[in-house]
């Protein structure tokens, strides 16, 4: 079989980097880009290029936003009251889609994991305890995946918030276990945050 050209093979390899993305998907995206009208290419370039670089985290909740702070940070119709923890930015966009809450985030950042050398000083903590006091917060809903990390995360945030006052909830079963929040449908978030209970 002839070889692609060396910046076909490059692309090949750029698209491989993404989730999801297999040898065979990556080489059918790379053909198909080569193949496109070089406006097209431009377009889609600069849209990488433009979501990299003027999308960041919110300075408040850890959310993806293009403004400071995001706009759910900054919708008065959202109750203040409730936070839901997430780990990644990216596990609001499912709650959002599930339509089911209407409080407010904050993303810590990751689990803890020591055997990956993750600790309590390198996940958005500090930020969560301070932004209790902060604002009008009667519960904080813990949720995190329910893997060996997220669990001990979970347990840990409710030691470290236990002195605050606030109710700590944990999402209701439901959701799969070992499995992130991206891999759940909308009914299943629904169904997990109508159910969740008191943090024990």
């Amino acid at each position: 079989m002839t070889e692609l050209p060396l910046p076909v093979q490059a692309l090949v390899l750029a698209l491989k980097s993404l989730p999801g993305i297999g040898p065979r998907s990556a080489e059918r995206m790379a053909l198909h880009v080569i193949q496109m009208e070089p406006e097209r290419v431009r377009i889609l370039s600069e849209a990488l290029v433009a979501a990299r670089e003027r999308v960041v985290g919110c300075e408040r909740c850890g959310g993806l936003t293009e403004s400071q702070p995001c706009r759910i940070c900054s919708d008065d119709r959202r109750d203040a009251g409730v936070l839901c923890v997430v780990e990644r930015p990216t596990d609001i966009l499912s709650f959002e889609k599930s339509g089911a809450f209407r409080g407010r985030y904050h993303v810590l950042g990751g689990k803890l994991s020591p055997l990956d050398g993750v600790g309590p000083e390198d996940l958005r903590i500090r930020e969560l305890e301070s932004r209790i006091p902060e604002g009008p917060i009667r519960e904080v809903v813990v949720a995190l995946s329910g893997d060996v990390e997220g669990e001990a995360t979970a347990h840990y945030l409710r030691q470290r918030l236990s002195a605050s006052g606030v109710r700590i909830t944990r999402l209701a079963q439901g959701l799969p276990a070992g499995a992130g929040l991206e891999y759940a449908d909308e009914l299943t978030l629904s169904r997990a945050l109508e159910g969740r209970r008191e943090f024990s």
